[in-house]
């Protein structure tokens, strides 16, 4: 991923306002971020607002940023669950299912799609193993770290396609 300045992000979001869009948080290490090449999304949440998520994608040479809500309420500890983008398990809350309204009319009389993701939103460190996940978080898997990366993008690029159409 391209570094990316606050009005890049700004700009970006296809499923919330733009007054909405200008008030939201931005990353709190936006300008000490030095591992650009390692993500394929910039994901962050807002820390008033746990439940509050965003994450902004290049997409056909193009932003997308996802305005995201993740469901409340605990897992036990001894339950697992799967990312369906970067296929990492994790314990208890590790993995949360996150709403994103759908962008335009649709969005606006409430349609919303949703995926299970890392709560941490660094599936892409997961993937390239910059990140350890709890034991047994990633399976060993017969393809490269590219092929799982391409895997993890592809699952991104379908996410974000259902939210914009």
């Amino acid at each position: 991923m391209k570094p990316l300045t606050e009005h890049d992000i700004r700009t970006s979001f296809v499923n919330c306002s733009k007054g909405e869009a200008k008030r939201l948080p931005m990353p709190k290490s936006l300008a000490d971020l030095d591992h650009w090449d390692d993500l394929d999304f910039l994901g962050w949440f807002d820390l008033s607002a746990p439940d509050r998520k965003y994450l902004v994608v290049e997409r056909a040479d193009e932003l997308v940023g996802l305005s995201l809500r993740s469901a409340s309420g605990n897992r036990g500890f001894l339950r697992r669950s799967l990312c369906s983008l970067c296929l990492t398990t994790h314990p208890g809350s590790g993995v949360s299912l996150m709403t994103a309204p759908k962008a335009g009319r649709a969005g606006r009389e409430g349609n919303s799609v949703g995926l299970y993701i890392c709560s941490d939103l660094d599936c892409s460190l997961y993937v390239r193993g910059r990140k350890k996940a709890a034991p047994g978080g990633r399976m060993e898997e017969s393809l490269t770290v590219e092929q799982q990366i391409e895997r993890l993008r592809d699952n991104l690029d379908a996410f974000v396609e259902r939210v914009v159409h």
